[in-house]
């Protein structure tokens, strides 16, 4: 799906869910939890709104000649790239209705890659001062994300979230300074394992994981 209707799309999930809070004030943890995303994005580099464009290595024309896109957006975090073979999931969740702050809710998203990379025999891990799963982040020059998180939350309920690596064109990731580090790798699933891997199987690996560490039921699934 292209960004800015994905974008669109969780917008309006994300208004409907905050005026469904309003309007029952009190009663507000009768809400429904919320809804998730996932989808694939064509090549787009997105840039949260406490980020640097000097993290974008490239222009406007090189853009263009590469067939990516490129937003300025309202989520946490600095740049990142999305494209195909990424999983990308966008957590609408009402958190408020969880019982658990933004940051328990970061806690958690990492918390369910870590174990979703578990199941092939990875080793996920947290950096201190950069959200996201990283692999052996405390190796100096071995640091390198799998995965990054960048989040908007408004009274209690989320939006943006997760880009999940799996077979994905490392190289764009060399046009940019991922999530502003300059120091520090990124990686996938199909890098580490050595061999593409089955999206769709991932996916449902991550969706119970998510299931998992957030207690839900996933109701009205569709695709």
């Amino acid at each position: 799906m292209d960004y800015k209707e994905a974008w669109d799309y969780q917008a309006t999930i994300f208004k409907e869910l905050i005026i469904g809070k309003k309007e029952k004030g009190n009663e507000a943890s009768s809400c429904k939890s919320g809804t998730l995303i996932f989808v694939e994005h064509p090549h787009v580099y997105t840039l949260g709104k406490s980020g640097s464009e000097n993290n974008l290595l490239i222009d406007y024309i090189q853009l263009r000649a590469k067939d990516a896109q490129f937003f300025r957006i309202d989520r946490g975090g600095d740049i990142t790239y999305h494209g195909p073979g990424q999983i990308v999931g966008y957590p609408i969740f009402d958190l408020e209705v969880m019982k658990i702050g933004l940051k328990e809710y970061i806690f958690r998203l990492e918390e369910a890659v870590i174990n979703t990379i578990g199941e092939f025999g990875l080793t996920g891990s947290r950096l201190e001062g950069g959200t996201g799963v990283w692999l052996e982040p405390e190796v100096k020059g071995k640091a390198r994300k799998i995965c990054a998180i960048g989040v908007k939350a408004s009274r209690y309920v989320t939006m943006h979230g997760f880009a999940f690596n799996v077979n994905t064109d490392l190289i764009y990731f060399n046009y940019i300074n991922p999530c502003g580090f300059t120091d520090k790798g990124v990686t996938s699933l199909e890098k580490e394992i050595g061999k593409k891997q089955d999206i769709n199987d991932v996916k449902t690996i991550v969706r119970g994981k998510l299931r998992e560490v957030f207690d839900l039921d996933w109701t009205n699934m569709r695709s």
